[in-house]
C-alpha cells in the first residue's frame, strides 16, 4: 500500500480531475446553441451545430483521455514498483502542463504548438516507461 501521495500521483491526480473537466466548454457551448433539452437528450445531433472552437475542443478532451490511458497506468507501475525518482517526478509534472496547454492551443487551432505539447507529453509517457523497463 502506498501511504504517502508522491509527486507522480499528486500530478497524476491533477491530470484526472483537469481531463475529467474538459468537456466543461463544449458542453456549455451546445447548451447556449441548441439549448439544454437537444444538448442533454440528443447530444450527437447536437454536435452538428457546434462551432469550430468547440469540435475542436471535444477532439481535444478525446485526446486528453486517450493519452490519460497510457499515461496513468505507467505513473502507477512507477509509484507501485518504488521506482520513482526525480525524473519521474518532472515527467509527471511537466505531462500535466503540456496537457493543458496542448488542450488550449487544440481548441484555438494553433497547430504547431499543439503537436509540441503533444510531443512533450508523449516523451513523458517514454520517461516513466524507461524508469519501468530499466528495473526489470
Amino acid at each position: 500500500m502506498i501511504d504517502i501521495i508522491t509527486t507522480e500521483l499528486y500530478w497524476l491526480i491533477l491530470t484526472i480531475t483537469m481531463t475529467g473537466l474538459l468537456w466543461i466548454p463544449q458542453i456549455i457551448h451546445s447548451v447556449l446553441k441548441v439549448g439544454p433539452t437537444k444538448a442533454l437528450l440528443y447530444p450527437n445531433e447536437a454536435t452538428t451545430h457546434y462551432a469550430d472552437w468547440a469540435k475542436r475542443s471535444k477532439a481535444a478532451h478525446n485526446n486528453a483521455v486517450e493519452n490519460l490511458i497510457i499515461f496513468a497506468p505507467l505513473t502507477i507501475l512507477v509509484v507501485t514498483l518504488g521506482v520513482q525518482n526525480e525524473m519521474t517526478a518532472i515527467a509527471a509534472s511537466v505531462y500535466f502542463f503540456a496537457r493543458v496547454v496542448h488542450f488550449f492551443m487544440h481548441t484555438l487551432a494553433v497547430p504547431l504548438m499543439r503537436t509540441v505539447m503533444f510531443l512533450i507529453g508523449f516523451a513523458c509517457q517514454i520517461v516513466m516507461a524507461f524508469t519501468i523497463f530499466n528495473v526489470m
